[in-house]
């Protein structure tokens, strides 16, 4: 059986109206283009679809049987119209991100491939601090968030989409390079660059360490990710970062991960967003974006197709 969605949509008017004139009015058809379309459906159904009682028509059994599928059909028929259209919205649209300065070193690169899918959303983005994010999000600032340990807070949307391991850092030519197993105590006689208090990194080192009863005994803070693996470069001290800030330099050979016990210490990056601020057709389909790939786990996979390790 071939029907159009031409034939169905006069079908379901001429039943609407029970009466082929009111039919061919609403559609702006003549009547006998409406009659041609109502006969070809019933040839090719191969049954009469609607039978003439007075002045109305009134569908026959095979008539009520095939509205329910054309009604249906509308119904999808619509649904992708809405698809398509909100499809077309995107080609002007826009979108605001806030991203921790430790999430910059990997956003950017499906940011792109985000971008190539969706080449006419204007995106801006300011990497930035964890003080400065949470201050953003009170001031509704932003569509969305890229960042480590939210706020508990109701008002705001949490979804994690990447694990982030952190790591133990040092110099190539530092004496535990050569330890191959390193016990969680021996971190305390040794002297650490780590991000300044207040940062998730910081927070979350010292709350491990805390829980084994831990304390970093002798620290240099540093304000950025950069500052810390240059300082770590130079002897200064270890370090604790997240892996993806230092994939370019384990890969050359200029920093190396320390095999510590209870390490990689696991924690996730989540996309956060306030839950009173409607968010843009823009914001809308990044959230879908990097949930899909998220659960694809292509996300998880981004590390190791950028990290240059034999």
């Amino acid at each position: 059986m071939n029907l159009s969605l031409r034939q169905t949509r006069i079908f379901e008017a001429v039943v609407e109206h029970g009466s082929i004139t009111k039919a061919s009015e609403q559609l702006h058809l003549t009547q006998p283009a409406v009659s041609m379309q109502l006969r070809k459906l019933e040839e090719a159904v191969g049954m009469p679809l609607m039978e003439r009682v007075g002045r109305r028509l009134h569908l026959t059994d095979a008539g009520r049987e095939l509205l329910k599928y054309c009604r249906r059909l509308s119904h999808t028929a619509r649904e992708a119209e809405a698809v398509m259209k909100a499809m077309r919205e995107l080609e002007h649209g826009s979108l605001s991100l806030a991203v921790a300065s430790t999430v910059n070193y990997f956003a950017t690169h499906f940011i792109a491939a985000f971008h190539a899918r969706y080449p006419g959303i204007q995106i801006s983005m300011e990497v930035t601090n964890r003080e400065s994010l949470l201050q953003a999000l009170r001031d509704y600032d932003k569509d969305l968030f890229l960042m480590g340990q939210p706020p508990a807070d109701e008002a705001l949307v949490v979804e994690p989409f990447m694990d982030n391991p952190l790591v133990v850092i040092a110099a190539p030519r530092h004496a535990l390079v050569e330890v191959a197993e390193i016990g969680l105590e021996r971190l305390q006689d040794e002297p650490f660059v780590v991000r300044e208090s207040g940062s998730g990194t910081r927070m979350a080192l010292e709350g491990f360490l805390a829980e084994h009863g831990l304390a970093l005994a002798s620290q240099m803070e540093m304000n950025s990710n950069e500052a810390i693996k240059q300082a770590v470069m130079a002897g200064l001290g270890l370090g604790v970062v997240s892996r993806h800030t230092v994939y370019l330099e384990l890969g050359a050979g200029v920093l190396r991960e320390l095999p510590v016990a209870g390490f990689p210490l696991m924690r996730q990056w989540f996309l956060v967003h306030r839950r009173d601020r409607p968010l843009s057709r823009g914001a809308e389909a990044f959230k879908r974006y990097i949930l899909e790939q998220s659960q694809s786990g292509e996300l998880e996979r981004l590390p190791g197709k950028l990290m240059p390790l034999g």
